[in-house]
């Protein structure tokens, strides 16, 4: 047998064997999956202080620091099938230590969002302060970038992808093509897979998949919020940009994080 014949026998081997390894494998449909959510409160803490607040801001940022952990974490669910998803919070919020600090806005944030995968639409239910929003709106266009950085999440091989959303608001985010929903935690969906890992590195939040569990989800449990204002993005835009009109350097970040 030639050296040639030898190498062409092994190349057919190989590919055959990852052709029958690519047919085994098994693509989930049907599921529920468990986020956790984190915020870096030192970090988002830290840049709340300048040069006007910083007399009493670092004093109560040590202070802060020696009561309460570095992350903020809390908990929270998508349940979905081929065609919705529901992502939602638990009804009973994670307990913390009462401090004027531990408020942020996009760590605070609990949406509600169910998304329609066939129509790519979305009703979003927005606490905004005392306001409660029913968004029914297109679901976000994302221009992902795929790379070829991959890591493990919650027993699933993902792949990165990058993006820029809002103009200014960098996104990491990991899918695995294992879960055949194009879905993901918050409005964040558009590629080939679920997302399992979803970073803001610059807002210093990240979400990432603790557990999937494959179970036919009932329809009840993908029922779309009813209660809130009815609104569009465009609306809440007015609304918000309206009521922060004199807020200054502040509405920025804020106007953001209501926005996701």
């Amino acid at each position: 047998m030639t050296t040639t014949l030898k190498y062409i026998i092994l190349f057919a081997v190989v590919f055959i064997s990852k052709t029958l390894q690519a047919q085994n494998v098994h693509f989930i449909q049907n599921g529920i999956i468990e986020f956790e959510k984190r915020s870096n409160m030192y970090a988002l803490i830290k840049k709340k202080i300048n040069k006007d607040n910083e007399t009493y801001m670092n004093q109560a940022f040590e202070q802060y620091k020696k009561n309460n952990p570095q992350f903020k974490v809390a908990k929270s669910t998508l349940s979905f099938n081929q065609d919705k998803s529901l992502y939602k919070w638990p009804t009973v919020e994670e307990t913390m230590n009462n401090n004027w600090l531990n408020t942020d806005v996009l760590g605070d944030l609990k949406n509600t969002i169910a998304t329609n995968f066939d129509t790519q639409s979305s009703i979003t239910q927005k606490n905004v302060y005392e306001d409660t929003y029913l968004v029914k709106d297109s679901v976000r266009k994302i221009n992902w970038k795929i790379t070829d950085e991959t890591r493990e999440i919650a027993g699933y091989e993902c792949r990165r992808a990058n993006a820029v959303i809002m103009d200014s608001v960098y996104v990491v985010a990991y899918y695995s093509n294992q879960i055949a929903v194009s879905g993901g935690p918050e409005s964040f969906t558009g590629l080939p897979g679920m997302i399992l890992g979803l970073a803001l590195p610059h807002e210093n939040i990240t979400w990432f998949a603790t557990k999937v569990t494959e179970t036919t989800v009932p329809e009840k449990d993908l029922t779309a919020p009813v209660k809130g204002k009815p609104t569009d993005n465009k609306g809440l835009k007015t609304i918000l940009l309206g009521a922060m009109k004199n807020w200054g350097e502040y509405a920025h970040p804020i106007y953001k994080a209501f926005s996701l």
